[in-house]
């Protein structure tokens, strides 16, 4: 793909998220990408044949970026362990509380309405890189002796249940920031080194 049709492409995945960020995924047609793209419909479709192809996009691009910085982040070391899972679920919190250009509610209904196999699941692929984040931090904080936990993957599958349902809890009832605060000090609580 030459370097037009890539900027074309990004342009699109862009406005596109925005589109399914307001609509959810269900409401959102190829004429409103089109619209909101300003290009015509053999335009876009050079590019995607489908809402549900331009919608797979859109997470793979999300979830690739974010992934991507995010475990070397982690694996690095420069900073502690407990600063980096701190900056980590500072981003989660972010993510579970942000009401613009959120495409959470589009995501949600995508995959309720759609059996994908794990091997192929974007969101599934997206919990797995935060669970191998949240452990390598807990595996570091343990052997420099920030934190204590004899399970460090099960904490961090727990970890990141609690994030998704927290996830959710904040797109179809009220949340408040007080309440997520106080929900992962309980999981976190369960590494602080005994004395």
């Amino acid at each position: 793909m030459g370097e037009k049709s890539a900027q074309k492409k990004k342009h699109i995945l862009d406005k596109a998220r925005v589109v399914f960020s307001e609509k959810g995924y269900k409401n959102v047609t190829m004429k409103d990408i089109v619209d909101v793209c300003d290009i015509s419909r053999g335009g876009l479709y050079l590019y995607f044949s489908s809402t549900e192809e331009l919608f797979l996009a859109v997470l793979d691009n999300e979830f690739d970026e974010d992934d991507e910085e995010a475990v070397a982040a982690a694996l690095s070391g420069e900073a502690s362990a407990g600063d980096m899972l701190a900056l980590f679920l500072k981003e989660q919190k972010k993510s579970i509380l942000r009401k613009k250009n959120n495409i959470t509610i589009a995501t949600y209904e995508y995959f309720f309405n759609h059996k994908v196999s794990s091997k192929d699941n974007p969101l599934k692929k997206q919990f797995n890189t935060a669970v191998t984040i949240v452990e390598k931090l807990v595996e570091n904080g343990i052997e420099n002796g920030e934190f204590y936990c004899e399970n460090p993957l099960g904490f961090a599958r727990n970890l990141m249940y609690v994030v998704e349902g927290l996830k959710i809890m904040s797109k179809t009832c009220s949340i408040s920031e007080e309440a997520i605060d106080n929900e992962l000090m309980y999981i976190l609580e369960g590494l602080v080194p005994e004395e």
